[in-house]
């Protein structure tokens, strides 16, 4: 077996691996109690947890954000998202995203505990960066330059807080946070017409910075706003 092999076969077996501790998260958490039920399901012995995730719960965690955001990114490649509006294509990333994980509230409210932890803090912006970011590229984006950080700083602000909504949203199909969600977008929209309380802030947005570790103090301009979340498609 190639290296190449090799690799793919243990990537494989950490996605079977994290799917089926899904069922029993809500039980014992990201733990490996948790792993060595899930490997046991598969008719794995208990090594195999400590050989595919020497790192912990917090390497599993991780994965199963990836895991997610490859899932996520299948679904949006089968739609027809490009014919959307920008606006329309962030919104059905969201709502896609977070449609994944309908089944499985309390693994993503477990993750979300974890790495809400102040040791975890960068690791948790690097995995926020890195989502948005694939909800980007999805939604057709091709920037390189500031716009690049100042759209998925915006991102990462309705994302993130249209996440905790839905975390203990209970209303039919979730409408509550499909409809908090548009206002998230919608406030967005409104910020140009505060242009004169953000002209010295936008400036910000122009500093280069490491995504991960500083996308959260990407401060927006109000022209880059209209640009990004305007009507235009």
């Amino acid at each position: 077996m190639s290296v190449e092999e090799s690799f793919a076969r243990i990537a494989k077996q950490r996605d079977e691996l994290v799917r089926a501790a899904l069922e029993h998260v809500a039980f014992d958490g990201w733990s490996k109690t948790t792993l060595r039920t899930a490997a046991d399901d598969l008719g794995w012995p208990e090594m195999e947890v400590d050989r595919l995730f020497p790192g912990g719960s917090g390497q599993v965690i991780e994965h199963y954000v990836a895991l997610t955001d490859r899932d996520m990114m299948d679904c949006l490649a089968a739609m027809d998202i490009k014919s959307m509006k920008i606006r329309e294509r962030i919104g059905a990333a969201i709502r896609v995203r977070l449609d994944l994980a309908e089944a499985h509230k309390d693994a993503v409210r477990a993750a979300v505990a974890h790495l809400s932890l102040p040791q975890n803090l960068p690791k948790s912006l690097r995995m926020t960066a890195k989502t948005v970011d694939l909800m980007w590229q999805a939604a057709g984006d091709t920037s390189t330059d500031h716009n690049w950080y100042t759209k998925r700083g915006l991102l990462a602000g309705v994302y993130g807080s249209t996440l905790m909504y839905w975390l203990d949203d209970t209303s039919d199909g979730h409408q509550a946070t499909w409809e908090f969600m548009d206002r998230r977008i919608g406030n967005v929209m409104m910020i140009p017409k505060v242009k004169s309380s953000l002209g010295k802030a936008g400036k910000v947005a122009g500093t280069g910075f490491r995504v991960g570790k500083k996308i959260a103090s990407c401060i927006p301009t109000p022209g880059r706003i209209a640009r990004q979340f305007g009507g235009a498609r």
